[in-house]
């Protein structure tokens, strides 16, 4: 894979394709830069050339052109950022004649953003034509946006085929550490699996059964496992038609001798979100009326337990619905866990885990922060990337 090492970009215009899809409050106010902040080495090392910049990126799931999806509160951000030595202007445009207008008037060592790239029905449908157009704004082409490579998309896997192209920082960076994950994990090696679904995470449960020594099940979709051992669960989330899919999960974690550990306890409520009445009850006695909303006491006290003697940790999910304080507390303390394991290699994967990681304050906790959601979990699960491949020498 050819890096932005390999090349020198002095005097040349680069498109340079960025996730800077960070989330937004209701008044589409930027509540985590994480992602922006990823961006920043490779945009400086382009810049120090005195490259001339084209961002692309996308924001948000449009359906139309959204005000709250605009790009422009991103380059504002990029620019606070980055300095006012580096000129970063933005479009409400993505291609065409005024694009290559307002390019004109950058200078080498500036930036343009364009619009949000999803506000192109083309995008998303991989067209070659919107790749093409794209191409002819930039001499070369790099790619730093990790999160998108599982994706077929016109600015992901198109614009290669008409220019030089080339990895960034970011993108090697979570190549370099998920392949370590994958490929040489010190044992005892644990995954700390929750989230809602088991629908979402297995594969990613299926590739590393015959890698862990132990599964570590919390959040929503432990439910799902518990119902298909015959544990009443009341009203918490199951997933009726993954039942048999999480019996098949039991039976091949016994033959890869993979111990699997689940909750004991639970903090129940009658609303997630409107709770007039919450409880902490045992494994077995969670009331027919009411729903698991977080782990309990016991439950993280036996989660430390099992985690402690790990070397590699793989955190992946929430143990409950931690944008609600009230039930935050068991992902809380297990990932506070993570800044006590001093000498343990410790990887947090997926968007929930790294917006609960930066909401409690603990990124300096983790070895690596993986900012590529679905691609993370493709990549673990051993699936080939068309956003990698395409930058194969």
């Amino acid at each position: 894979m050819k890096s932005i090492r390999d090349h020198y970009f002095s005097n040349t215009t680069v498109l340079v394709r960025v996730d800077m899809n960070v989330p937004l409050d209701k008044q589409g106010n930027i509540t985590s830069e994480s992602r922006i902040l990823a961006a920043v080495p490779t945009l400086n090392f382009l810049l120090s050339q005195k490259a001339k910049l084209v961002l692309i990126t996308h924001l948000g799931r449009p359906k139309d052109h959204e005000a709250i999806f605009q790009t422009e509160k991103l380059a504002l951000r990029v620019g606070q950022i980055l300095g006012p030595e580096v000129i970063v202007k933005s479009t409400q445009d993505i291609v065409g004649p005024s694009v290559k207008k307002q390019l004109q008037e950058i200078p080498y060592g500036g930036i343009l953003m364009l619009e949000n790239i999803r506000f192109h029905p083309g995008e998303v449908k991989g067209d070659i034509e919107l790749a093409r157009a794209l191409s002819e704004l930039g001499d070369t082409y790099v790619n730093d946006a990790f999160s998108c490579c599982h994706r077929d998309h016109a600015s992901v896997t198109g614009i290669p085929d008409f220019l030089p192209s080339y990895a960034g920082f970011q993108l090697e960076k979570e190549i370099a550490e998920l392949t370590h994950l994958n490929t040489d994990p010190q044992s005892p090696f644990v995954l700390l699996q929750g989230g809602a679904k088991v629908s979402s995470k297995l594969g990613l449960l299926k590739a590393l059964l015959g890698k862990l020594d132990k599964l570590i099940i919390g959040g929503g979709m432990a439910f799902t496992f518990l119902k298909a051992m015959g544990y009443s669960v009341g009203q918490s989330l199951v997933e009726e038609d993954k039942i048999d899919v999480a019996e098949g999960i039991l039976q091949l974690a016994k033959k890869t001798n993979t111990k699997v550990v689940l909750p004991t306890d639970f903090v129940v409520t009658d609303d997630a979100h409107q709770p007039t009445y919450t409880a902490t009850v045992p494994l077995g006695e969670i009331p027919n009326d009411l729903m698991g909303v977080d782990i309990g006491p016991k439950t993280v006290q036996l989660f430390v337990e099992e985690l402690s003697p790990a070397a590699t940790i793989l955190f992946n999910g929430p143990m409950g619905i931690f944008e609600v304080p009230a039930f935050n507390k068991g992902t809380k303390e297990l990932y506070a866990l993570a800044g006590t394991l001093k000498n343990a290699y410790k990887v947090a994967a997926g968007g929930d885990t790294a917006a609960a990681i930066e909401t409690f304050g603990y990124v300096n906790y983790f070895t690596y922060i993986s900012m590529g959601g679905g691609a993370t979990l493709a990549y673990i699960e051993g699936k080939q990337l068309p956003g990698i491949l395409t930058l194969m020498d």
